[in-house]
């Protein structure tokens, strides 16, 4: 019989093979198929949670900003326009420095535009956005899992946590779809990390980070680039301390780097192929860096800081999700709340827990440095962010991803550890104190009861039928039944809203879209919840971004980021409403002739109908009014989307004559414009009806014109008299043209090293 360190000794169960084609793109097909297996295993689990509910991917963010915001992202690629900028909305303007909407991301674009292409429902567009890349994610953690040796069920076994566990379904797939969209991307750039550490393979192997680099920084989430760097970090560290001590020993490739340099030789292809990945997304990169300086996000207050830290008493919902304790929520108050987010499936907690009752020393030695990593993603999750970043339990998909490596790790080494005898002792120590000091919840019953008896049925298993096949098979078996069972008796959307928006909602009926609405409602969260109101909401109002599901344009929208000028100096809160004091001030003092609301081109006012204010009479008539709100159109026609004006009070000193303008062309990223400023008189002042952003350039004829702002809300130019001629304004940011340089210089790189590593293939 093998001794247990005979045991521990790794299987090759994949083949590691030195060109560079031997990965994704012809990979042995067993992991090809598995990996493909993995994903269709994660979409049934997904249409099975669709039977249950089918409304479960539609929440909150997805409602009111990403489906609406995605909408317009197909409808941009459509009328052949990349989506830098909507004309839907000024608060949520500008889709590139938004980063949440992955304006750079191939496969996020090509994904909204083949969905967009069928007639789905709302939420059908929700779930299959996050299906499709689910199945992804999860393709990805199996062929990461492959990689470090792992068997085909056990590799499962980490794709299922990895896609499935409680972060990654109660926030990234039905609520923060740049979570989910980045996160997506995490395992395979891993995966190609670890290959470009791998001295084995052929100098060309630093391209197998780059894609995937690339993939996960434009995917549209902060949080995800920072959790690549720590792994970056983490692999660099742990490839330099392991180098071989005596290069002599480690072979003829190693021997040779390792002799000329001893400490960075093995990394360098990392970190080039990392830096190849970070050039390929350059724009998405240097837009949100541009984007939020100065925004409202980088004077949040510091409280959001202490906002949803996993607390240490929770750590047991690790395996039982049902654990209830107070977590600071989204205002900072401690309430009662479900662990969800910590749910994995009971057998990485059990195993990782076994197998430290085993041998502790063995894993340490072996395993030391996933613990390391293991341990700082649960303590990052536990101390308070700083800067821009807010809400620590955010590194929580990283943590049960890395567990779940750690528990595989554990099951290879031992394959016959008494896995569920050990879930089954583990729920029994919990259930005591959660039944003694009532920390069940309000679903302790059905899922204590679940939990318990698949625990008791897997450690009957153990005992009295050691069939090695049924063994290898039921940890990943276990995770999905019990993340299933998680999830049907649990909601998955932690209480975040729930709002009834009908398909009615992409006709533009009451409203106009010739015309720039200004909209005051309560915070959608307050007014527009399922729980509140009854039958379809948003008609009239459209909160967030949804007015872009229309073509409505709107000055309110959805923006974590506030950046754009009118959110600040009016007070706008992320989901589109805007303070109610500022409202009120901008309807009653500023609707008139004049008024701010004028020079910005608002020539439609929405009310909500909880909101008891009312425009300026004499200039504004009611169009429509119902249960939803009441409609206002300024008295005439819409106002132009350009205007000449002989006046303005940021320029006191001077006047204007007015200029003669025609055949305007107002699209999306430019305006175009014939201008004739009459001859011998003063300059021409032009205003723009599109919110200002630092980057916009005009031309005439073959001159260059100043381009300046009112107050940073909208962009002016001043014509000299005695001009005419074609006059243009274009958005093009010093960071589109500075990141699109670095991502053709780093695209050229990577084709070069394709070709390069077909040559050498070939010789």
């Amino acid at each position: 019989m093998p001794s247990d360190e005979q045991e521990s000794e790794p299987v090759n169960l994949t083949d590691r093979g030195r060109s560079l084609f031997t990965g994704p793109w012809s990979l042995a097909r067993r992991n090809w198929l598995g990996a493909l297996s993995a994903g269709i295993i994660v979409v049934a689990f997904c249409f099975a949670l669709l039977r249950h509910d089918p409304l479960i991917f539609w929440n909150d963010d997805y409602e009111l900003s990403i489906l609406p915001v995605f909408a317009d992202v197909a409808r941009s690629w459509n009328e052949g326009h990349l989506p830098l900028l909507s004309p839907y909305s000024w608060v949520c303007n500008n889709l590139a420095g938004e980063f949440q909407y992955g304006t750079f991301s191939v496969f996020v674009n090509a994904a909204v535009v083949l969905i967009w292409k069928f007639p789905l429902t709302f939420p059908e567009q929700a779930a299959a956005l996050s299906i499709t890349h689910l199945f992804v994610l999860a393709a990805g953690a199996y062929l990461l899992a492959r990689d470090r040796k792992l068997s085909f069920s056990l590799s499962i076994f980490v794709a299922l946590i990895a896609a499935l566990n409680g972060w990654i379904i109660c926030w990234g797939a039905t609520d923060w779809f740049g979570a989910l969209g980045a996160f997506t991307w995490l395992p395979w750039a891993w995966w190609g990390l670890e290959r470009a550490l791998d001295q084995k393979r052929t100098r060309w192997r630093f391209l197998w980070p780059a894609p995937f680099v690339y993939l996960l920084v434009t995917g549209g989430f902060p949080y995800t680039v920072v959790m690549l760097v720590l792994l970056i970090a983490w692999l660099v560290i742990k490839a330099i301390w392991e180098r071989p001590k005596h290069p002599e020993k480690a072979g003829p490739a190693h021997s040779r780097g390792a002799k000329a340099f001893p400490t960075l030789f093995s990394v360098l292809p990392l970190l080039f192929g990392a830096a190849l990945g970070f050039g390929l997304s350059a724009p998405a990169l240097l837009a949100i860096f541009d984007y939020v300086q100065g925004s409202a996000r980088s004077l949040h207050s510091a409280g959001a800081h202490l906002q949803w830290i996993v607390p240490w008493r929770a750590l047991p919902a690790l395996a039982l999700p049902c654990w209830t304790v107070s977590w600071a929520d989204f205002s900072t108050r401690y309430l009662p709340h479900t662990a969800t987010e910590l749910a994995c499936g009971l057998a990485a907690p059990a195993a990782l827990v076994a197998g430290f009752l085993w041998r502790p020393r063995l894993l340490i030695r072996r395993m030391k440095w996933e613990l390391i990593l293991l341990v700082i993603l649960l303590v990052l999750c536990m101390v308070p962010t700083a800067g821009l970043f807010r809400w620590s339990f955010r590194w929580l998909p990283f943590f049960h991803l890395v567990l779940a490596l750690c528990a595989a790790e554990v099951l290879r080494i031992r394959p016959r550890l008494a896995t569920g005898s050990t879930a089954f002792l583990l729920l029994l120590v919990m259930i005591i104190p959660m039944s003694i000091f009532n920390l069940g919840g309000a679903y302790a019953g059905p899922v204590t009861w679940i939990y318990f008896e698949t625990a008791a049925v897997w450690a009957l298993f153990e005992l009295f039928l050691p069939i090695p096949k049924v063994r290898e098979w039921m940890p990943p078996v276990a995770t999905f039944a019990l993340l299933f069972a998680t999830y049907i008796c649990i909601p998955p959307n932690c209480g975040v809203p729930k709002y009834n928006f009908s398909q009615d909602l992409t006709k533009p009926e009451p409203l106009d879209r010739n015309r720039l609405y200004f909209a005051v409602y309560s915070p959608a969260e307050a007014a527009y919840r399922r729980e509140y109101r009854n039958g379809p909401v948003g008609e009239v109002a459209r909160p967030g971004s949804t007015s872009m599901w229309a073509q409505l344009r709107f000055i309110n929208g959805y923006s974590p980021i506030l950046a754009a000028g009118v959110a600040r100096e009016f007070k706008f809160f992320i989901h589109g409403e805007i303070d109610g004091d500022m409202g009120k001030y901008l309807v009653e003092n500023q609707s008139g002739p004049g008024g701010i609301l004028e020079q910005l081109g608002v020539d439609g006012i929405v009310i909500a109908h909880e909101v008891e204010i009312q425009p300026i009479a004499a200039n504004w008539q009611l169009e429509f009014s119902s249960n939803d709100g009441r409609v206002f159109h300024r008295n005439g026609p819409p106002l132009g989307g350009v205007r000449s004006v002989e006046w303005i009070d940021t320029e006191a000193e001077k006047e204007f004559v007015a200029a003669k303008i025609s055949n305007v062309d107002d699209s999306r990223n430019h305006i175009a414009l014939d201008v004739e400023v009459p001859a011998g008189g003063g300059n021409a002042l032009l205003t723009f009806s599109r919110p200002y952003f630092g980057g916009y350039h005009a031309t005439m004829g073959n001159s260059a014109l100043p381009v300046g702002s009112y107050r940073g809300l909208f962009p002016i130019i001043e014509v000299p008299a005695g001009a005419h001629g074609r006059l243009t304004l274009i958005y093009r940011p010093w960071w589109l043209v500075a990141g699109g340089v670095m991502s053709i210089v780093s695209a050229a790189i990577c084709v070069y090293g394709i070709f390069g590593a077909i040559r050498a293939r070939s010789a």
